[in-house]
């Protein structure tokens, strides 16, 4: 089975390509939602490029996308990028990104450009997406909807997990998650980039249990990057400066680059 696994950088994201793998698939590319606007209830925001690094790091293709965030045109966008790739494009593509591409990718500053990231290319036959959704029926089912259209197969390993095991299992098997924003009552400015362990991971139920908010971050109570991984053959390591307003607060990653 060869698949792309849609990949945020996130916690859900480097459980899927995980989980593919695990499958004894073939994870022919990583792509990448990069949004250009403030907001999208579809996709993260904070810090995606850092897929890129982890795809790097696996000797996975990357193909970022970049789209306003826009309801009415974000999933068409995807679709877009996605059909050159399943069902072939005359564009001739070189197989390695050069610094000027990258460049156009909306590469952060600062960032240290891995120079062996492979492009994703339209030399495999793609048959399956793997998606991190987790509980959102709007997002699994737009997801859903344009795979149909797109001829192949939608996954969502984590469909309705336990959230509880599911980062017990996350942290347990060695995905090293940075918390990157919070937004919810209980989760003050100490939370911006912490790595999760056991035990932070015990604090973080009893906040959540107590505040009432998702321990998964589901409902983007917070958001996440993942800095290793068992899929992994490098580690990433970043710099950042938090920010914090008072009520929610994000980590502004300002250097990233492999080990």
């Amino acid at each position: 089975m060869k698949v792309l696994v849609l990949s945020s950088g996130g916690k859900d994201s480097s459980y899927c390509v995980w989980w593919a793998m695990l499958q004894g698939w073939d994870v022919c590319g990583m792509v990448t939602v990069r949004i250009t606007g403030e907001d999208s209830p579809m996709f993260q925001v904070p810090a995606t490029a850092l897929a890129g690094l982890q795809a790097a790091s696996a000797n996975i293709p990357w193909l970022p996308v970049s789209i306003s965030g826009e309801i009415d045109s974000d999933i068409a966008d995807l679709e877009n990028a996605l059909d050159s790739v399943i069902h072939g494009s005359r564009k001739v593509r070189s197989e390695i990104w050069s610094a000027e591409e990258i460049s156009d990718a909306n590469w952060p500053d600062g960032w240290k450009w891995p120079p062996e990231l492979k492009r994703l290319r339209n030399d495999s036959k793609i048959e399956g997406v793997v998606v991190g959704a987790l509980r959102s029926d709007y997002q699994k089912t737009r997801i859903e909807q344009m795979c149909e259209r797109l001829g192949v197969r939608s996954y969502t390993p984590l469909w309705h997990h336990d959230p509880e095991m599911h980062m017990r299992e996350l942290v347990s098997h060695g995905h090293d998650i940075v918390v990157t924003s919070v937004s919810a009552e209980g989760l003050d400015e100490s939370w911006l980039g912490k790595v999760l362990t056991n035990e932070s991971l015990e604090l973080l139920f009893k906040i959540a249990r107590k505040y009432r908010f998702n321990v998964d971050g589901e409902g983007g109570e917070f958001e996440t990057s993942v800095t290793n991984s068992p899929w992994m053959r490098k580690s990433i390591q970043i710099q950042s400066t938090s920010h914090w307003t008072g009520r929610r607060g994000w980590v502004d990653i300002w250097t990233a680059e492999l080990l």
